[in-house]
């Protein structure tokens, strides 16, 4: 199940990521480089919904596919926190929070998985949470102008940003509360 519809879908969120960082460094305007960035991010980003939607609607649901899934998310969430830090866009706290955050929840998740505990780390509704947050500020924040002639994106995306960190930090010591038990248990 390496290359199916859903498969591909996934892997075009990585492949993404060269594409919204390079679109900084063309010699276009930077409101052309904004709505570009913009726009790449959405499509891409949306293709997580749809990649498993036909996963379940075609039946080809995979491990590989699973696995693949959240690492494209990371990636490109990352990438761009990383770019909005260099254009000074998003402050270098939020993406440590972030980044952190994350690398943090995949190395309890895998320790997790491999002592046949990945039921007290599954995703629960406040991680989902984060993600939508994260996915709405980081587009505002790429865009970084007036949005249907009164919209500042850059102020919604900023307040949206810092609400995300502070679900993030939320999330993972949800996280760490479920996975305690099992840590004591193995310290013992």
């Amino acid at each position: 199940m390496f290359l199916t519809i859903p498969t591909l879908m996934t892997w075009t969120r990585i492949v993404a990521i060269p594409l919204i960082v390079g679109i900084f460094y063309l010699d276009i305007s930077p409101a052309t480089k904004n709505l570009t960035a913009t726009v790449m991010f959405v499509v891409f980003a949306a293709t997580d919904w749809l990649d498993g939607y036909l996963a379940r609607k075609l039946n080809q649901m995979s491990s590989f596919g699973a696995f693949l899934d959240p690492v494209a998310d990371k990636f490109l969430v990352c990438a761009s926190l990383l770019v909005l830090v260099d254009l000074q866009r998003a402050d270098v706290f939020v993406a440590l929070i972030i980044i952190g955050r994350e690398i943090a929840i995949s190395a309890l998740r895998e320790w997790m998985a491999m002592i046949g505990a990945t039921k007290s780390v599954a995703v629960h509704m406040i991680g989902k949470v984060k993600t939508s947050v994260q996915m709405v500020a980081i587009p505002f924040l790429l865009y970084d102008g007036t949005l249907l002639g009164n919209v500042n994106t850059h102020l919604w995306g900023t307040w949206l940003i810092w609400l995300s960190a502070v679900l993030t930090v939320w999330s993972m010591v949800y996280y760490l509360q479920k996975a305690i038990p099992e840590i004591r248990a193995r310290a013992k």
